[in-house]
């Protein structure tokens, strides 16, 4: 187990989780109610204790969400209850042998990869990668360097430098759902998959 992995079981079982509760993403809320894309199935990677997993499974999308923390994907399950949603306890920079399936049609990091070290982005680029359906979209919400409560964030550079083999960015923007303070700390980036 990482130390990743025992600081947020740590954290879950202090019941310290800053990261729950806040406001849906204005970008995955315009994504699903204010275009063409048709539901169909989706990953939330990093998925907690499930927000975004209900959002999606209410507007008709399969979902499975994964977590590498079992406490939160408890919670999930019983706020899905009776929703076309499935959580699996697994590791994001693991996807592509955890048995969560492949073949996504949509795939949601709100709070994941913006966490991570050097290592487990190219871990994470590469299972996201590998799950992803042709013409995938991915939607990844992040703090930026500097955004918030010691997350190291990712700024724009890295991440389009990170997924420029098999992906095009569609768009990218201030994500004010996660502002702080009157203050952009966050951004969204919106990927489709080309190859």
């Amino acid at each position: 187990m990482s130390s990743r992995q025992r600081l947020f079981r740590w954290l879950y079982r202090l019941g310290f989780t800053p990261w729950d509760g806040h406001p849906l993403a204005h970008s995955l809320m315009t994504l699903v109610e204010g275009t063409a894309l048709p539901p169909g199935t989706a990953l939330d990677v990093g998925c907690g204790t499930g927000d975004n997993a209900v959002y999606l499974a209410r507007h008709g999308w399969r979902v499975t969400g994964v977590d590498y923390v079992a406490k939160p994907l408890k919670i999930a399950r019983a706020k899905a209850a009776g929703l076309p949603a499935v959580f699996t306890k697994a590791d994001v920079t693991q996807l592509s042998w955890s048995g969560v399936g492949a073949g996504f049609d949509l795939i949601v990091d709100s709070g994941c990869l913006h966490g991570m070290d050097a290592d487990d982005r190219d871990a994470y680029v590469r299972e996201v990668s590998a799950v992803a359906a042709p013409d995938a979209q991915l939607l990844i919400v992040a703090f930026i360097p500097g955004g918030s409560m010691g997350v190291p964030g990712i700024g724009f550079e890295e991440v389009q430098r990170r997924f420029s083999a098999g992906w095009i960015l569609l768009s990218s923007g201030d994500e004010p759902a996660m502002n702080q303070n009157g203050k952009n700390a966050a951004r969204f980036y919106l990927f489709r998959r080309t190859t």
